[in-house]
């Protein structure tokens, strides 16, 4: 049970740690405070070195005048021997208070002792401070060589004065913590500074969320750029595009309702009325004529769903944009194949003019072949029966063109803005239809960012002309 219990609350713990690992503000002040300790241990070792090279060059001056003190009472007697008596004052100045003891040897060039310890080292280089242990004591020790005049044989005199460092360490530490401190105090005033302007920094990002998290489900107006900093201003127009799309899915979604309602609910009823027809009548006749009615209407019926969906996927927003790379004249190629045999049972001559180079062009696939599906399928439908329709593909420049020229009735030029509306249909036209074919070859090829024109044909017909951008060589 024991075991248990430890393991749930390290459990606990941990998902405690990662749900304050996964906070933005906790991250930030993480890192301060990481940096902050960094420049801490930073100062602290810098301090420390230069506390410790003040307290050698200190005690180094120390010894120095020290040395310079005995040396200076060195003298020669009537026998032409050096003899000194140590003034006080060259042993006085190391009395800290922390009880350090002070050693020191003269000897002349040749040797001879003159004073102090005889085992005294002497350091390596003369005038600078060293390291050194005597009788088991760490000192610091510094060797003076002066002249003296008047022994029998001239030289010069080498006197060495060393001292332990009770002193020298207390001095150090007090130059360090005086040093720390105020660097610790402009630190920790430093990191006090970055932690309230990080609270400040951070006031933009929590008004955000709030207002994002405060909004209702059917408000997708768009945020004000005025709340953020500059940097965060471009997420908020990446969100603000964001909904933007939402509004155009959401708005494309109840378009597509409406027009599937209004233009299903006639078809269903005179389905409903056929077949109604149809299970009274008694002639087999009649009751034939009826189902081929019904069948028509269902064919129809099909066609009108088929090009709602197709509608509805090429409206802006509706699906992920895609960006197929495809031979644009070997589609058409393909696409005319199939219409083939339904342009020979009605006698009409249906042609294909094309470039035998490639041309590639990016964007929806299965919208593209759709679009020329619907334009193919239109000049079939509205042309009469022996007329023809010309399909033509070519390059200009970095623009595929597709052009079809049929010999039909044509479409008057006060028609021509019109008959890419929705459900638009000239009056008096006798050819089946529902009046979307139009509106997604328009919705295509704005989507593929291109154009659609349309102007009377050599044949008398109408001439359609598609420009979209052309990629490659």
């Amino acid at each position: 049970m024991l075991g248990e219990n430890v393991k749930s609350l390290g459990k606990g713990a941990w998902q405690a740690i990662r749900l304050l690992g996964a906070s933005l503000r906790i991250q930030l002040l993480a890192w301060i405070f990481l940096t902050l300790i960094g420049a801490i241990c930073i100062n602290l070792y810098l301090s420390f070195l230069t506390a410790n090279a003040t307290a050698n060059l200190i005690l180094d001056q120390t010894l120095m005048a020290s040395a310079r003190v005995i040396a200076e009472d060195v003298t020669v007697d009537e026998s032409g021997a050096a003899q000194i008596d140590i003034p006080p004052a060259a042993l006085e100045m190391f009395d800290t208070g922390y009880q350090d003891r002070v050693f020191y040897r003269v000897i002349t060039a040749w040797g001879n002792l003159v004073a102090g310890f005889p085992d005294l080292t002497e350091s390596t280089r003369p005038g600078i401070g060293e390291e050194a242990v005597f009788h088991d004591s760490p000192v610091r020790l510094l060797t003076l060589y002066h002249p003296l005049v008047g022994l029998k044989q001239q030289g010069d005199i080498a006197v060495t004065v060393a001292a332990t460092r009770s002193g020298w360490t207390a001095m150090r530490d007090r130059l360090w913590l005086s040093d720390f401190s105020k660097q610790l105090v402009l630190v920790l005033l430093a990191g006090t500074v970055t932690i309230v302007g990080l609270q400040r920094g951070l006031a933009p990002v929590l008004r955000l969320r709030d207002a994002v998290r405060d909004r209702g489900r059917e408000r997708l107006d768009p945020l004000s750029l005025d709340i953020v900093q500059t940097e965060l201003r471009p997420l908020v127009a990446t969100l603000n595009d964001h909904m933007e799309r939402v509004q155009n899915q959401i708005a494309a979604q109840r378009r597509f309702v409406a027009n599937a309602a209004h233009q299903l609910r006639t078809p269903l009823a005179l389905i409903a009325m056929q077949a109604s027809v149809a299970a009274r009548e008694a002639d087999p006749a009649r009751r034939e004529e009826a189902l081929q009615s019904l069948r028509t209407s269902t064919r129809l019926m099909t066609r009108l769903a088929s090009q709602l969906l197709t509608l509805s996927r090429a409206e802006p927003g509706s699906r992920r944009p895609r960006s197929d790379r495809i031979d644009f004249a070997a589609t058409v190629r393909q696409i005319l194949e199939y219409h083939a045999e339904e342009a020979l049972g009605r006698g009409m001559d249906l042609g294909l003019e094309a470039d035998e180079q490639p041309i590639f062009v990016e964007g929806d696939g299965t919208m593209l072949r759709e679009m020329v599906v619907n334009l193919v399928d239109n000049a079939l439908r509205y042309t009469p029966r022996g007329g023809t329709v010309t399909v033509r593909t070519t390059r200009e420049g970095d623009e595929a063109v597709l052009q079809i020229e049929d010999s039909g009735p044509g479409i008057p030029e006060g028609e021509r803005d019109h008959v890419f509306e929705r459900f638009y249909r000239i009056v008096g036209t006798q050819a089946e239809g529902s009046g979307l074919g139009l509106a997604i070859v328009r919705e295509v090829v704005t989507g593929a960012g291109g154009n659609v024109t349309l102007r009377d044909a050599t044949t008398g017909g109408l001439l359609l002309t598609v420009r979209i951008p052309a990629v490659g060589p």
